[in-house]
């Protein structure tokens, strides 16, 4: 068994991969595509480890992925991977909105398509986490719940083209349906 991580090495992501490996046995696939967010200094110290597998990609690639779900047959997939930094997002909106849209929207149509392919019991098993950012829903008080999940929320204030485009990729992924009807 293994599960597949994308934005792995951004700084959320190589966190929970370093947490992940020092408190699991199971085999953690990182995909990361390595812009100005991803650092592999911050995996330095899974180099070596065969519980680690990074790969260099993108999860917008249409061809990439349904070979690394194939390969790799994982029981849950975490999407960490977007374009995060808001001042970014003012001066080049087409980045983000290929990553945490049309990327979000690819990777969830390859999971889906690897999804169909399971056993019924492996079906119910799978998992697709979504994280986002408080970017997109704003702060939390201090009685607010760490983790919120439905229902779907709109973002208190968005302000930037990023509000907008991280909010249409967690809209994807919030609503996004794994039966075979299309």
């Amino acid at each position: 068994m293994s599960v597949l991580i994308t934005g792995g090495a951004g700084f959320i992501g190589a966190n929970f991969v370093l947490d992940w490996v020092a408190h699991s046995d199971e085999k953690i696939v990182n995909l990361d595509k390595l812009t100005y967010a991803g650092n592999l200094e911050s995996l330095a110290s899974l180099k070596n480890n065969p519980q680690h597998v990074f790969v260099h990609g993108d999860i917008g690639d249409v061809a990439l992925l349904p070979k690394l779900l194939a390969e790799h047959k994982p029981r849950a997939v975490l999407n960490f991977a977007a374009e995060s930094h808001v001042d970014r997002s003012i001066h080049g909106p087409g980045e983000f909105i290929e990553t945490n849209i049309v990327g979000t929207f690819r990777l969830l149509e390859s999971v889906r398509g690897y999804w169909h392919g399971l056993s019924a019991e492996a079906q119910t098993q799978f998992r697709f986490l979504h994280v986002s950012t408080d970017e997109v829903y704003g702060s939390l008080a201090p009685q607010d719940p760490a983790l919120q999940l439905w229902p779907f929320a709109l973002p208190r204030e968005a302000h930037t083209a990023h509000d907008c485009q991280c909010l249409g990729g967690q809209a994807f992924a919030g609503v996004w349906r794994w039966h075979a009807s299309p």
